[in-house]
C-alpha cells in the first residue's frame, strides 16, 4: 500500500471512529518535523489520541490528568514536557538536538503537542527516535513526516521498531 493510500485509510478510519463516538481500533500517533529555512528552525508537532495520552500520563506520573481543564494547564504542560522528552529524540545532521516545548492543544479527540528546535543552519539529515505510547500499547504505530522545502519524507514505525532516519 502506498504511503498516501495508507495515510488516507488511517484518516478515514479515525474519522469514522470519531463520528461514531467509539474507541479507535488503531493505536497510532503522528509526528511531523518541518524545517523552516528562513528562521533556521525545526517546527515539530505530535498528534496523539487524547484518551490514550491521558491514560499513559496518569499511569507514568501517578497524578490526575485532564488535558481539557484550563485550570490544570500548567501542571499538564509539565507532565507532557517530561513525557515527550523521554519518548521523542531527534538528531539533526548526526547530532542530538534539544527541543523547546511550546505547548499543547486539544483538537477534537486528539492532542497536538508543539515543539521547536532553534539554530539549525544547514539541515541535511534527520533521525527520529519515537516511542510515544510504546509503554501503553504493544501494537503502537508512529507515523513520522520530515519536511524540508518541497521535499516530504514519511515512514511508519511499528512497535517495537522506533527509528526513522533520512537524508536531504
Amino acid at each position: 500500500m502506498s504511503k498516501i493510500k495508507f495515510i488516507f485509510a488511517f484518516l478515514l478510519c479515525a474519522y469514522v471512529c470519531l463520528a461514531a463516538n467509539i474507541k479507535h481500533p488503531l493505536h497510532v500517533s503522528t509526528t511531523e518535523l518541518n524545517y523552516n529555512q528562513q528562521d533556521k528552525t525545526i517546527e515539530i508537532s505530535c498528534r496523539i489520541f487524547t484518551d490514550d495520552f491521558e491514560s499513559i500520563l496518569a499511569k507514568n506520573y501517578k497524578q490526575k490528568i485532564d488535558l481539557s481543564k484550563p485550570a490544570m494547564k500548567n501542571a499538564m504542560d509539565e507532565v507532557i514536557k517530561k513525557y515527550i522528552a523521554a519518548h521523542l529524540q531527534i538528531r539533526a545532521n548526526g547530532k542530538p538536538i534539544s527541543m523547546n516545548y511550546i505547548g499543547f492543544e486539544i483538537d477534537h479527540e486528539a492532542t497536538n503537542i508543539f515543539l521547536e528546535v532553534e539554530k539549525i543552519s544547514n539541515f541535511k539529515s534527520a533521525e527520529v527516535t519515537n516511542t510515544i505510547l510504546y509503554d501503553l500499547f504493544d501494537d503502537q504505530m508512529s507515523i513520522v513526516h520530515i519536511v524540508k522545502g518541497k521535499t516530504r519524507k514519511s515512514s511508519k514505525i511499528l512497535y517495537p521498531d522506533k527509528k526513522f532516519a533520512t537524508n536531504f
